[in-house]
C-alpha cells in the first residue's frame, strides 16, 4: 500500500474482491498528476447493490496473481522498519536511524518507511517527499486502478 486512501473489497464471506488499491472518490489533481477518478464510486456502489454479480468484483483467478507472496527482501525490509520503530519509541533515534535505512535500502520503492522517518524531522519531510517524489520521472505515484469502464 503506497499512501491513504487506500481501501480492500472483502465480502460477506471473508473473500477478498478487490485488491489493496488507491480509493479517491473522485478524480483529483496532485503536483500535475490525475490522481483516482468517479469510477470507483460508482464501482462500490454498484458492489454494494449487487453483491458478487457486481462487475467490479475481480474473479479469484484475477485477483490472485496480484496478492503474491512477499519476497524475503521485503520481508527483511519490514523486520527493520518494525525495530526501528520500536527502537524510536524506547528512545534510541540513532539506532532507529540505521534500522530504518536499512529498510529503505532494502526495499526501496516503499513509501512507508521513508514518510515514517521523515514524521520525526518535520523541517526536512516535505522536501525530502518532493525529492523522491520528482525521482518518479513520470511514473505514478499510484498504480493505476484496474476498473471496467462505465457501461
Amino acid at each position: 500500500m503506497v499512501n491513504v486512501p487506500t481501501a480492500v473489497w472483502i465480502d460477506e464471506e471473508g473473500r477478498m474482491v478487490r485488491p489493496p488499491e488507491t480509493a479517491y472518490s473522485k478524480e483529483q489533481k496532485v503536483l500535475g498528476q490525475t490522481i483516482g477518478n468517479d469510477l470507483y464510486t460508482v464501482g462500490l456502489r454498484d458492489w454494494v447493490a449487487n453483491g458478487a454479480g457486481s462487475r467490479f468484483v475481480m474473479s479469484q483467478q484475477k485477483l490472485k496473481p496480484l496478492l503474491r507472496t512477499t519476497p524475503l527482501k521485503l520481508r527483511q525490509a519490514d523486520a527493520h522498519f518494525k525495530l526501528a520503530t520500536h527502537l524510536h519509541a524506547l528512545g534510541n533515534a540513532d539506532a532507529a536511524a540505521k534500522q530504518w535505512l536499512k529498510s529503505q535500502q532494502l526495499n526501496p520503492d516503499s513509501w512507508n518507511y521513508h514518510r515514517q522517518q521523515w514524521s520525526f524531522d518535520p523541517d526536512t519531510a516535505g522536501p525530502n517527499w518532493f525529492k523522491k517524489f520528482m525521482a518518479l520521472k513520470g511514473k505514478p505515484y499510484y498504480a493505476p486502478l484496474d476498473l471496467p469502464k462505465e457501461e
